[in-house]
């Protein structure tokens, strides 16, 4: 088994519509900045930014 180590769990929300859409872990010791990714949103039914919530 991996070892979980520094990685946490973060929430990545729509930058159009600000829902939160997917659930990712992200190594908060090799990248502090926050996360933006573009991901398919359900809702706005097209892909958009995501970006990582507080």
């Amino acid at each position: 088994m991996a070892k979980v180590g520094n990685r946490n769990q973060v929430t990545l929300s729509c930058t159009v519509c600000k829902e939160q859409n997917y659930r990712v872990s992200k190594n908060k010791k090799n990248n502090p900045e926050r996360l933006e990714i573009n991901k398919y949103c359900p809702r706005c039914q097209k892909h958009t930014a995501h970006k990582e919530d507080k």
